[in-house]
């Protein structure tokens, strides 16, 4: 597929916008990567996802395609060939659905309120959530990995990008929080796991380092602040 015809709209320091780079990647497929600031609404965002105006935004020919998971899936399903994305067994596949569900509607926005939070008491509250909920991705791991390196077993699948998107931004937190949120003895799977993850060949190029990720939450709440003066 050439690359004019596989297009999406993003910023690099977003992990939504890596959930798409992933799949790409595994399925090697080719793509052109349009560099936009979400922040200033541009003109082709806010016309090709005009419901919520979010990267990323994913073009295939004339289709276009907004949600991350959402992008995820449809590449799995319009690319056949190359490592399967998504179980195909039925249970399989709504097990996946429902613990991505959870990272992005639960689990994720906690480390959007840990970094609102107003003073350290209120920060270690919020902390200790995002703890609870790696306790509960533990046994998820567990049970969809069946012993296997990865959520979907010897590959990369849906979960692990779903989840895995957040591990630079993970060690982000741990460094602003100055304490380990992924704690090898609470959760010596996820411990595990998230280091081939990071060093899996069509992810390690896709995440940015922790220093250029803390460099750009910087620049992010100063944005914030500066908006709401």
């Amino acid at each position: 597929m050439a690359s004019s015809d596989v297009k999406f709209l993003g910023e690099w320091p977003c992990p939504f916008v890596n959930r798409v780079v992933m799949a790409l990647k595994i399925k090697s497929i080719e793509y052109e990567f349009i560099q936009t600031k979400p922040y200033e609404k541009p003109e082709l965002l806010v016309k090709s996802n005009p419901v919520h105006k979010k990267i990323p935004v994913f073009f295939h020919g004339d289709k276009i395609i907004c949600e991350s998971l959402i992008i995820v899936q449809y590449i799995d399903d319009a690319w056949a060939h190359g490592p399967s994305i998504l179980p195909s067994d039925p249970y399989d596949r709504a097990v996946a659905h429902f613990w991505a569900g959870y990272i992005d509607e639960k689990w994720l926005p906690l480390f959007v309120k840990r970094r609102d939070a107003k003073g350290e008491e209120a920060k270690k509250e919020v902390t200790e959530k995002i703890c609870e909920g790696w306790v509960l991705l533990e046994d998820a791991f567990v049970k969809c990995s069946r012993g296997k390196a990865f959520f979907g077993g010897d590959n990369i699948g849906y979960i692990d990008i779903a989840l895995g998107c957040q591990v630079g931004w993970l060690k982000v937190t741990e460094s602003l929080a100055g304490a380990k949120i992924l704690d090898e003895t609470k959760t010596p799977g996820l411990f595990g796991w998230a280091e081939r993850f990071y060093s899996n060949s069509p992810v390690k190029d896709v995440m940015l380092q922790t220093e250029k990720l803390s460099e750009f939450l910087k620049k992010i709440v100063s944005m914030s602040t500066s908006t709401s003066d």
